[in-house]
């Protein structure tokens, strides 16, 4: 039989296939691990196979038949339709590395914000407050753990120390509670520091940088400042400044060079304007601060 008489697809039946199965390929190896990671890299095949003879199985089993005879396809459909599926593809691939990239990025700075405040508080022998964040890292540090230990994102795809290293961070950290609980908190605090160089070595050979690192942890914290600018809530505007104002400097430690500096410059002028009163120009000057943030962050992050 020919090929052409076992077709059962339109032409558009088959496009709409080929972009599906490009979404399945790039969602199963971006986004996915485990089953799922399986079950749409298979789907993302079978729509590929369809879509380039065809023929559907299961149109086939049902009776169903979307093909209609006519004219071949003209060249120039042909060329337009094979870049935009390398347009798709690039861009897909491209954004999908960005936005995982970033969202470990979120999963690590939540969790290691809990890791820095036991490390403070032991190291200042506070008993309440180092139980308290403790608490909070253990619970925050086993949502990360097992999430990136069966799910790699693109970043750190290729990293083969990283679930050793998760558990080594693990183990320290679990062998520290009574430490912490009824301990010597300076000890604890001497122990907790052998987590820190074993975070930066992950960081370091999957090519984070460390103002990207900052960017990102400083960002939710810039949120905060913009959205008391736009409700024109100065007393919540300065009760957050400390807190955005701390994870500035720690990306000042990092680099501070002019777009560093420029992004402190619109923070400063924002909290003028709040102490000042003028909360009619609040907004869009919270909106130059988020601008200078996204500029290094498109660039620099």
């Amino acid at each position: 039989m020919k090929l052409k008489e076992l077709k059962n697809e339109s032409r558009l039946d088959r496009l709409i296939r080929l972009f599906v199965a490009e979404i399945f390929i790039l969602g199963a190896y971006f986004w996915l691990d485990g089953v799922w990671q399986i079950v749409f890299y298979i789907l993302g095949v079978v729509s590929l196979i369809t879509a380039v003879t065809g023929f559907c199985g299961l149109y086939k089993v049902l009776g169903k038949v979307t093909y209609v005879d006519s004219n071949p396809t003209s060249i120039y459909t042909k060329i337009f339709f094979i870049i935009l599926f390398i347009v798709v593809a690039v861009a897909g691939s491209y954004y999908s590395a960005f936005f995982t990239k970033k969202l470990f990025l979120d999963d690590y700075n939540r969790m290691n914000n809990y890791y820095k405040q036991t490390l403070f508080y032991t190291g200042q022998d506070k008993r309440v407050e180092s139980v308290a964040n403790y608490d909070k890292l253990i619970a925050e540090y086993a949502v990360f753990q097992e999430k990136y230990t069966t799910y790699h994102p693109y970043a750190i795809k290729s990293d083969p120390q990283l679930n050793a290293d998760l558990k080594k961070i693990s183990d320290i950290i679990t062998a520290l509670r009574d430490s912490v609980y009824s301990g010597d908190l300076k000890q604890s605090h001497l122990s907790f520091e052998a987590v820190r160089p074993i975070f930066q070595d992950i960081l370091k050979r999957n090519n984070f940088s460390m103002l990207a690192v900052t960017l990102v942890d400083f960002h939710d914290a810039m949120e905060m400042i913009i959205d008391a600018a736009d409700a024109k809530d100065t007393i919540q505007l300065l009760a957050v400044y400390p807190e955005v104002d701390a994870k500035l400097q720690a990306i000042e430690e990092v680099v501070n060079d002019f777009e560093i500096q420029n992004i402190r410059t619109k923070l400063e002028e924002t909290i003028s304007l709040a102490k000042s009163g003028q909360v009619n120009l609040l907004s869009a000057k919270a909106a130059e601060l988020k601008s200078a943030f996204v500029k290094v962050y498109l660039k620099r992050g």
